[in-house]
């Protein structure tokens, strides 16, 4: 067995471990990242960017909200189900951080909100070719690995932790693996743990959130997130916390990216939505918030629904300025090539979009009691007619009749970006043993650790998660480093 001797050990290089590992750095201890696959970045090179609140960018364009305002609407939104304080650290932090990044060489192309009504405090990252969009974060990844060995981080890549270590109530190092099978005993003061949660473990994700991945649940299943992390928390006397998925909405071949976006973006519209009962159970408009839709999806019967809309809004969607909702990831303004769009993805096996000559058969392919969508429908065009949503007052700009054929349906599922929870933290990024003291040495950062949402994102924030997981990251970091000084006293 392989011996080494380091300050600090950061389990995980995504997002939290690589900010971790800098902070780390950056305080003066010495810091060894372990991380499973062949590169940095984890989830972090999928995303678009983080939240900040009272950044440099924020500041010279006079956005919103304050520091103040953020935490009152996070609290508020949560109603209060979320550690306050740690909360309170991560906004504080974010403007900061956001500055941290540009100093480091992080450019970003914008500060957005996610959709009308919400906070502008979604910094995009701009990639180092072409336009913001999914994946652009990758960029902002390259730039803190290179920064990170900059700093002399000893980064251990194609290694996992198997077990941490400790001496009595004290953390002090890990056992770790390499991919041949090799094993390292790294001996250190304190140790951070950054793994991302367990979205691609359904076991887990079934045990502990309840779905059941591939019939009820169509998450983003990124390969490696297993929970080892959690696990290993949990091993050494780490309080567990609610789990949760971090939760939106997805056609399942949205996820598997066997249809266009185009054609995704059309099933995401607020036409009908109904249930298998044929019933409607929410406002449309309300889709455009995905967290809300998959929550609403998430109580209906096999937690799935179904978008409806007929030829005439077909060829709505297909005119300039047609679509209603928006969207930063992908930036659509009018459907092109509908017809050849959707003949590729029947063609290609896509099992969840419908199209029929009549209800009656809409209803037959789909499994929607057939008399429950028709009374639906024939109560939703008298609403469409008067221009007023009786059940739950759309707005009229929405209300469409569905009448003329074809007809048009998306099978739509709970969908989530990952797991959120697991780890028992306090403010300080401190990991809390089940009586609440402070497991000395042993710290958490990122997903593994985030159980601040209460039941739903707050999309009204965007870039939460990814600021979240830099944030405590950082935290975790600088606070390791300096319960490393205050041994060495």
């Amino acid at each position: 067995m392989n011996r080494l001797e380091t300050d600090i050990v950061v389990i995980g290089g995504g997002v939290a471990g690589l900010a971790a590992s800098l902070a780390g750095a950056e305080g003066g201890a010495k810091v060894t990242l372990l991380e499973k696959n062949a590169k940095t970045g984890g989830t972090g090179n999928m995303g678009m960017g983080p939240l900040g609140v009272e950044s440099r960018l924020q500041k010279i364009k006079f956005l919103g909200p304050s520091k103040d305002e953020a935490f009152k609407q996070f609290m508020d939104y949560i109603h209060w189900r979320g550690d306050a304080r740690l909360v309170r650290a991560f906004i504080d932090k974010s403007g900061d951080t956001i500055d941290w990044l540009e100093k480091m060489g992080v450019k970003f192309a914008d500060v957005c909100a996610y959709f009308r009504g919400g906070n502008q405090t979604w910094h995009l990252v701009k990639p180092e070719t072409g336009e913001p969009g999914p994946t652009a974060s990758a960029t902002m990844m390259k730039i803190m690995t290179q920064r990170a060995i900059e700093l002399g981080v000893n980064i251990m890549l194609r290694t996992s932790a198997k077990k941490i270590l400790k001496e009595k109530e004290r953390v002090v190092g890990v056992l770790a693996e390499d991919k041949s099978g090799e094993k390292t005993e790294i001996k250190a003061k304190a140790v951070v743990i950054a793994t991302g949660g367990f979205g691609d473990n359904p076991e887990m994700i079934k045990r502990y959130t309840g779905y059941d991945w591939g019939k009820d649940m169509f998450s983003f299943k990124v390969p490696g997130l297993l929970g080892e992390g959690i696990k290993m928390a949990w091993e050494v006397g780490a309080a567990p916390t609610e789990m949760m998925m971090e939760m939106i909405y997805m056609m399942p071949e949205m996820l598997m990216r066997k249809i266009d976006p185009g054609l995704a973006t059309a099933f995401r519209q607020p036409h009908l939505l109904v249930n298998l009962l044929g019933e409607r159970f929410m406002n449309e408009e309300i889709m455009v918030n995905t967290t809300f839709t998959g929550n609403a999806i998430s109580i209906q019967k096999n937690r799935c629904a179904f978008l409806i809309f007929d030829e005439d809004i077909k060829k709505h969607m297909e005119r300039e300025g047609g679509i209603d909702h928006l969207s930063l990831v992908h930036p659509i303004t009018k459907i092109s090539n509908f017809d050849e769009s959707l003949k590729n993805a029947l063609t290609s096996g896509c099992e969840n979009i419908f199209v029929s000559d009549s209800l009656e058969e809409l209803a037959e392919k789909t499994g929607i009691d057939s008399k429950g969508l028709l009374n639906t429908v024939e109560e939703y065009n008298r609403f469409c007619a008067k221009g007023h949503d009786d059940h739950f007052n759309k707005s009229y700009r929405f209300l469409r009749p569905i009448r003329k054929p074809k007809f048009y349906a998306g099978k739509l599922y709970c969908s989530a970006y990952g797991t959120l929870g697991g780890i028992k933290i306090n403010y300080k990024t401190e990991v809390l043993d089940k009586e609440w003291k402070v497991i000395p040495g042993l710290y958490a950062a990122g997903v593994d650790a985030c159980s601040i949402y209460g039941d739903s994102y707050p999309f009204i924030l965007p870039g939460n998660t990814m600021g979240f997981s830099l944030n405590t990251g950082r935290i975790a970091g600088e606070n390791a480093a300096l319960y490393i000084k205050s041994l060495n006293l």
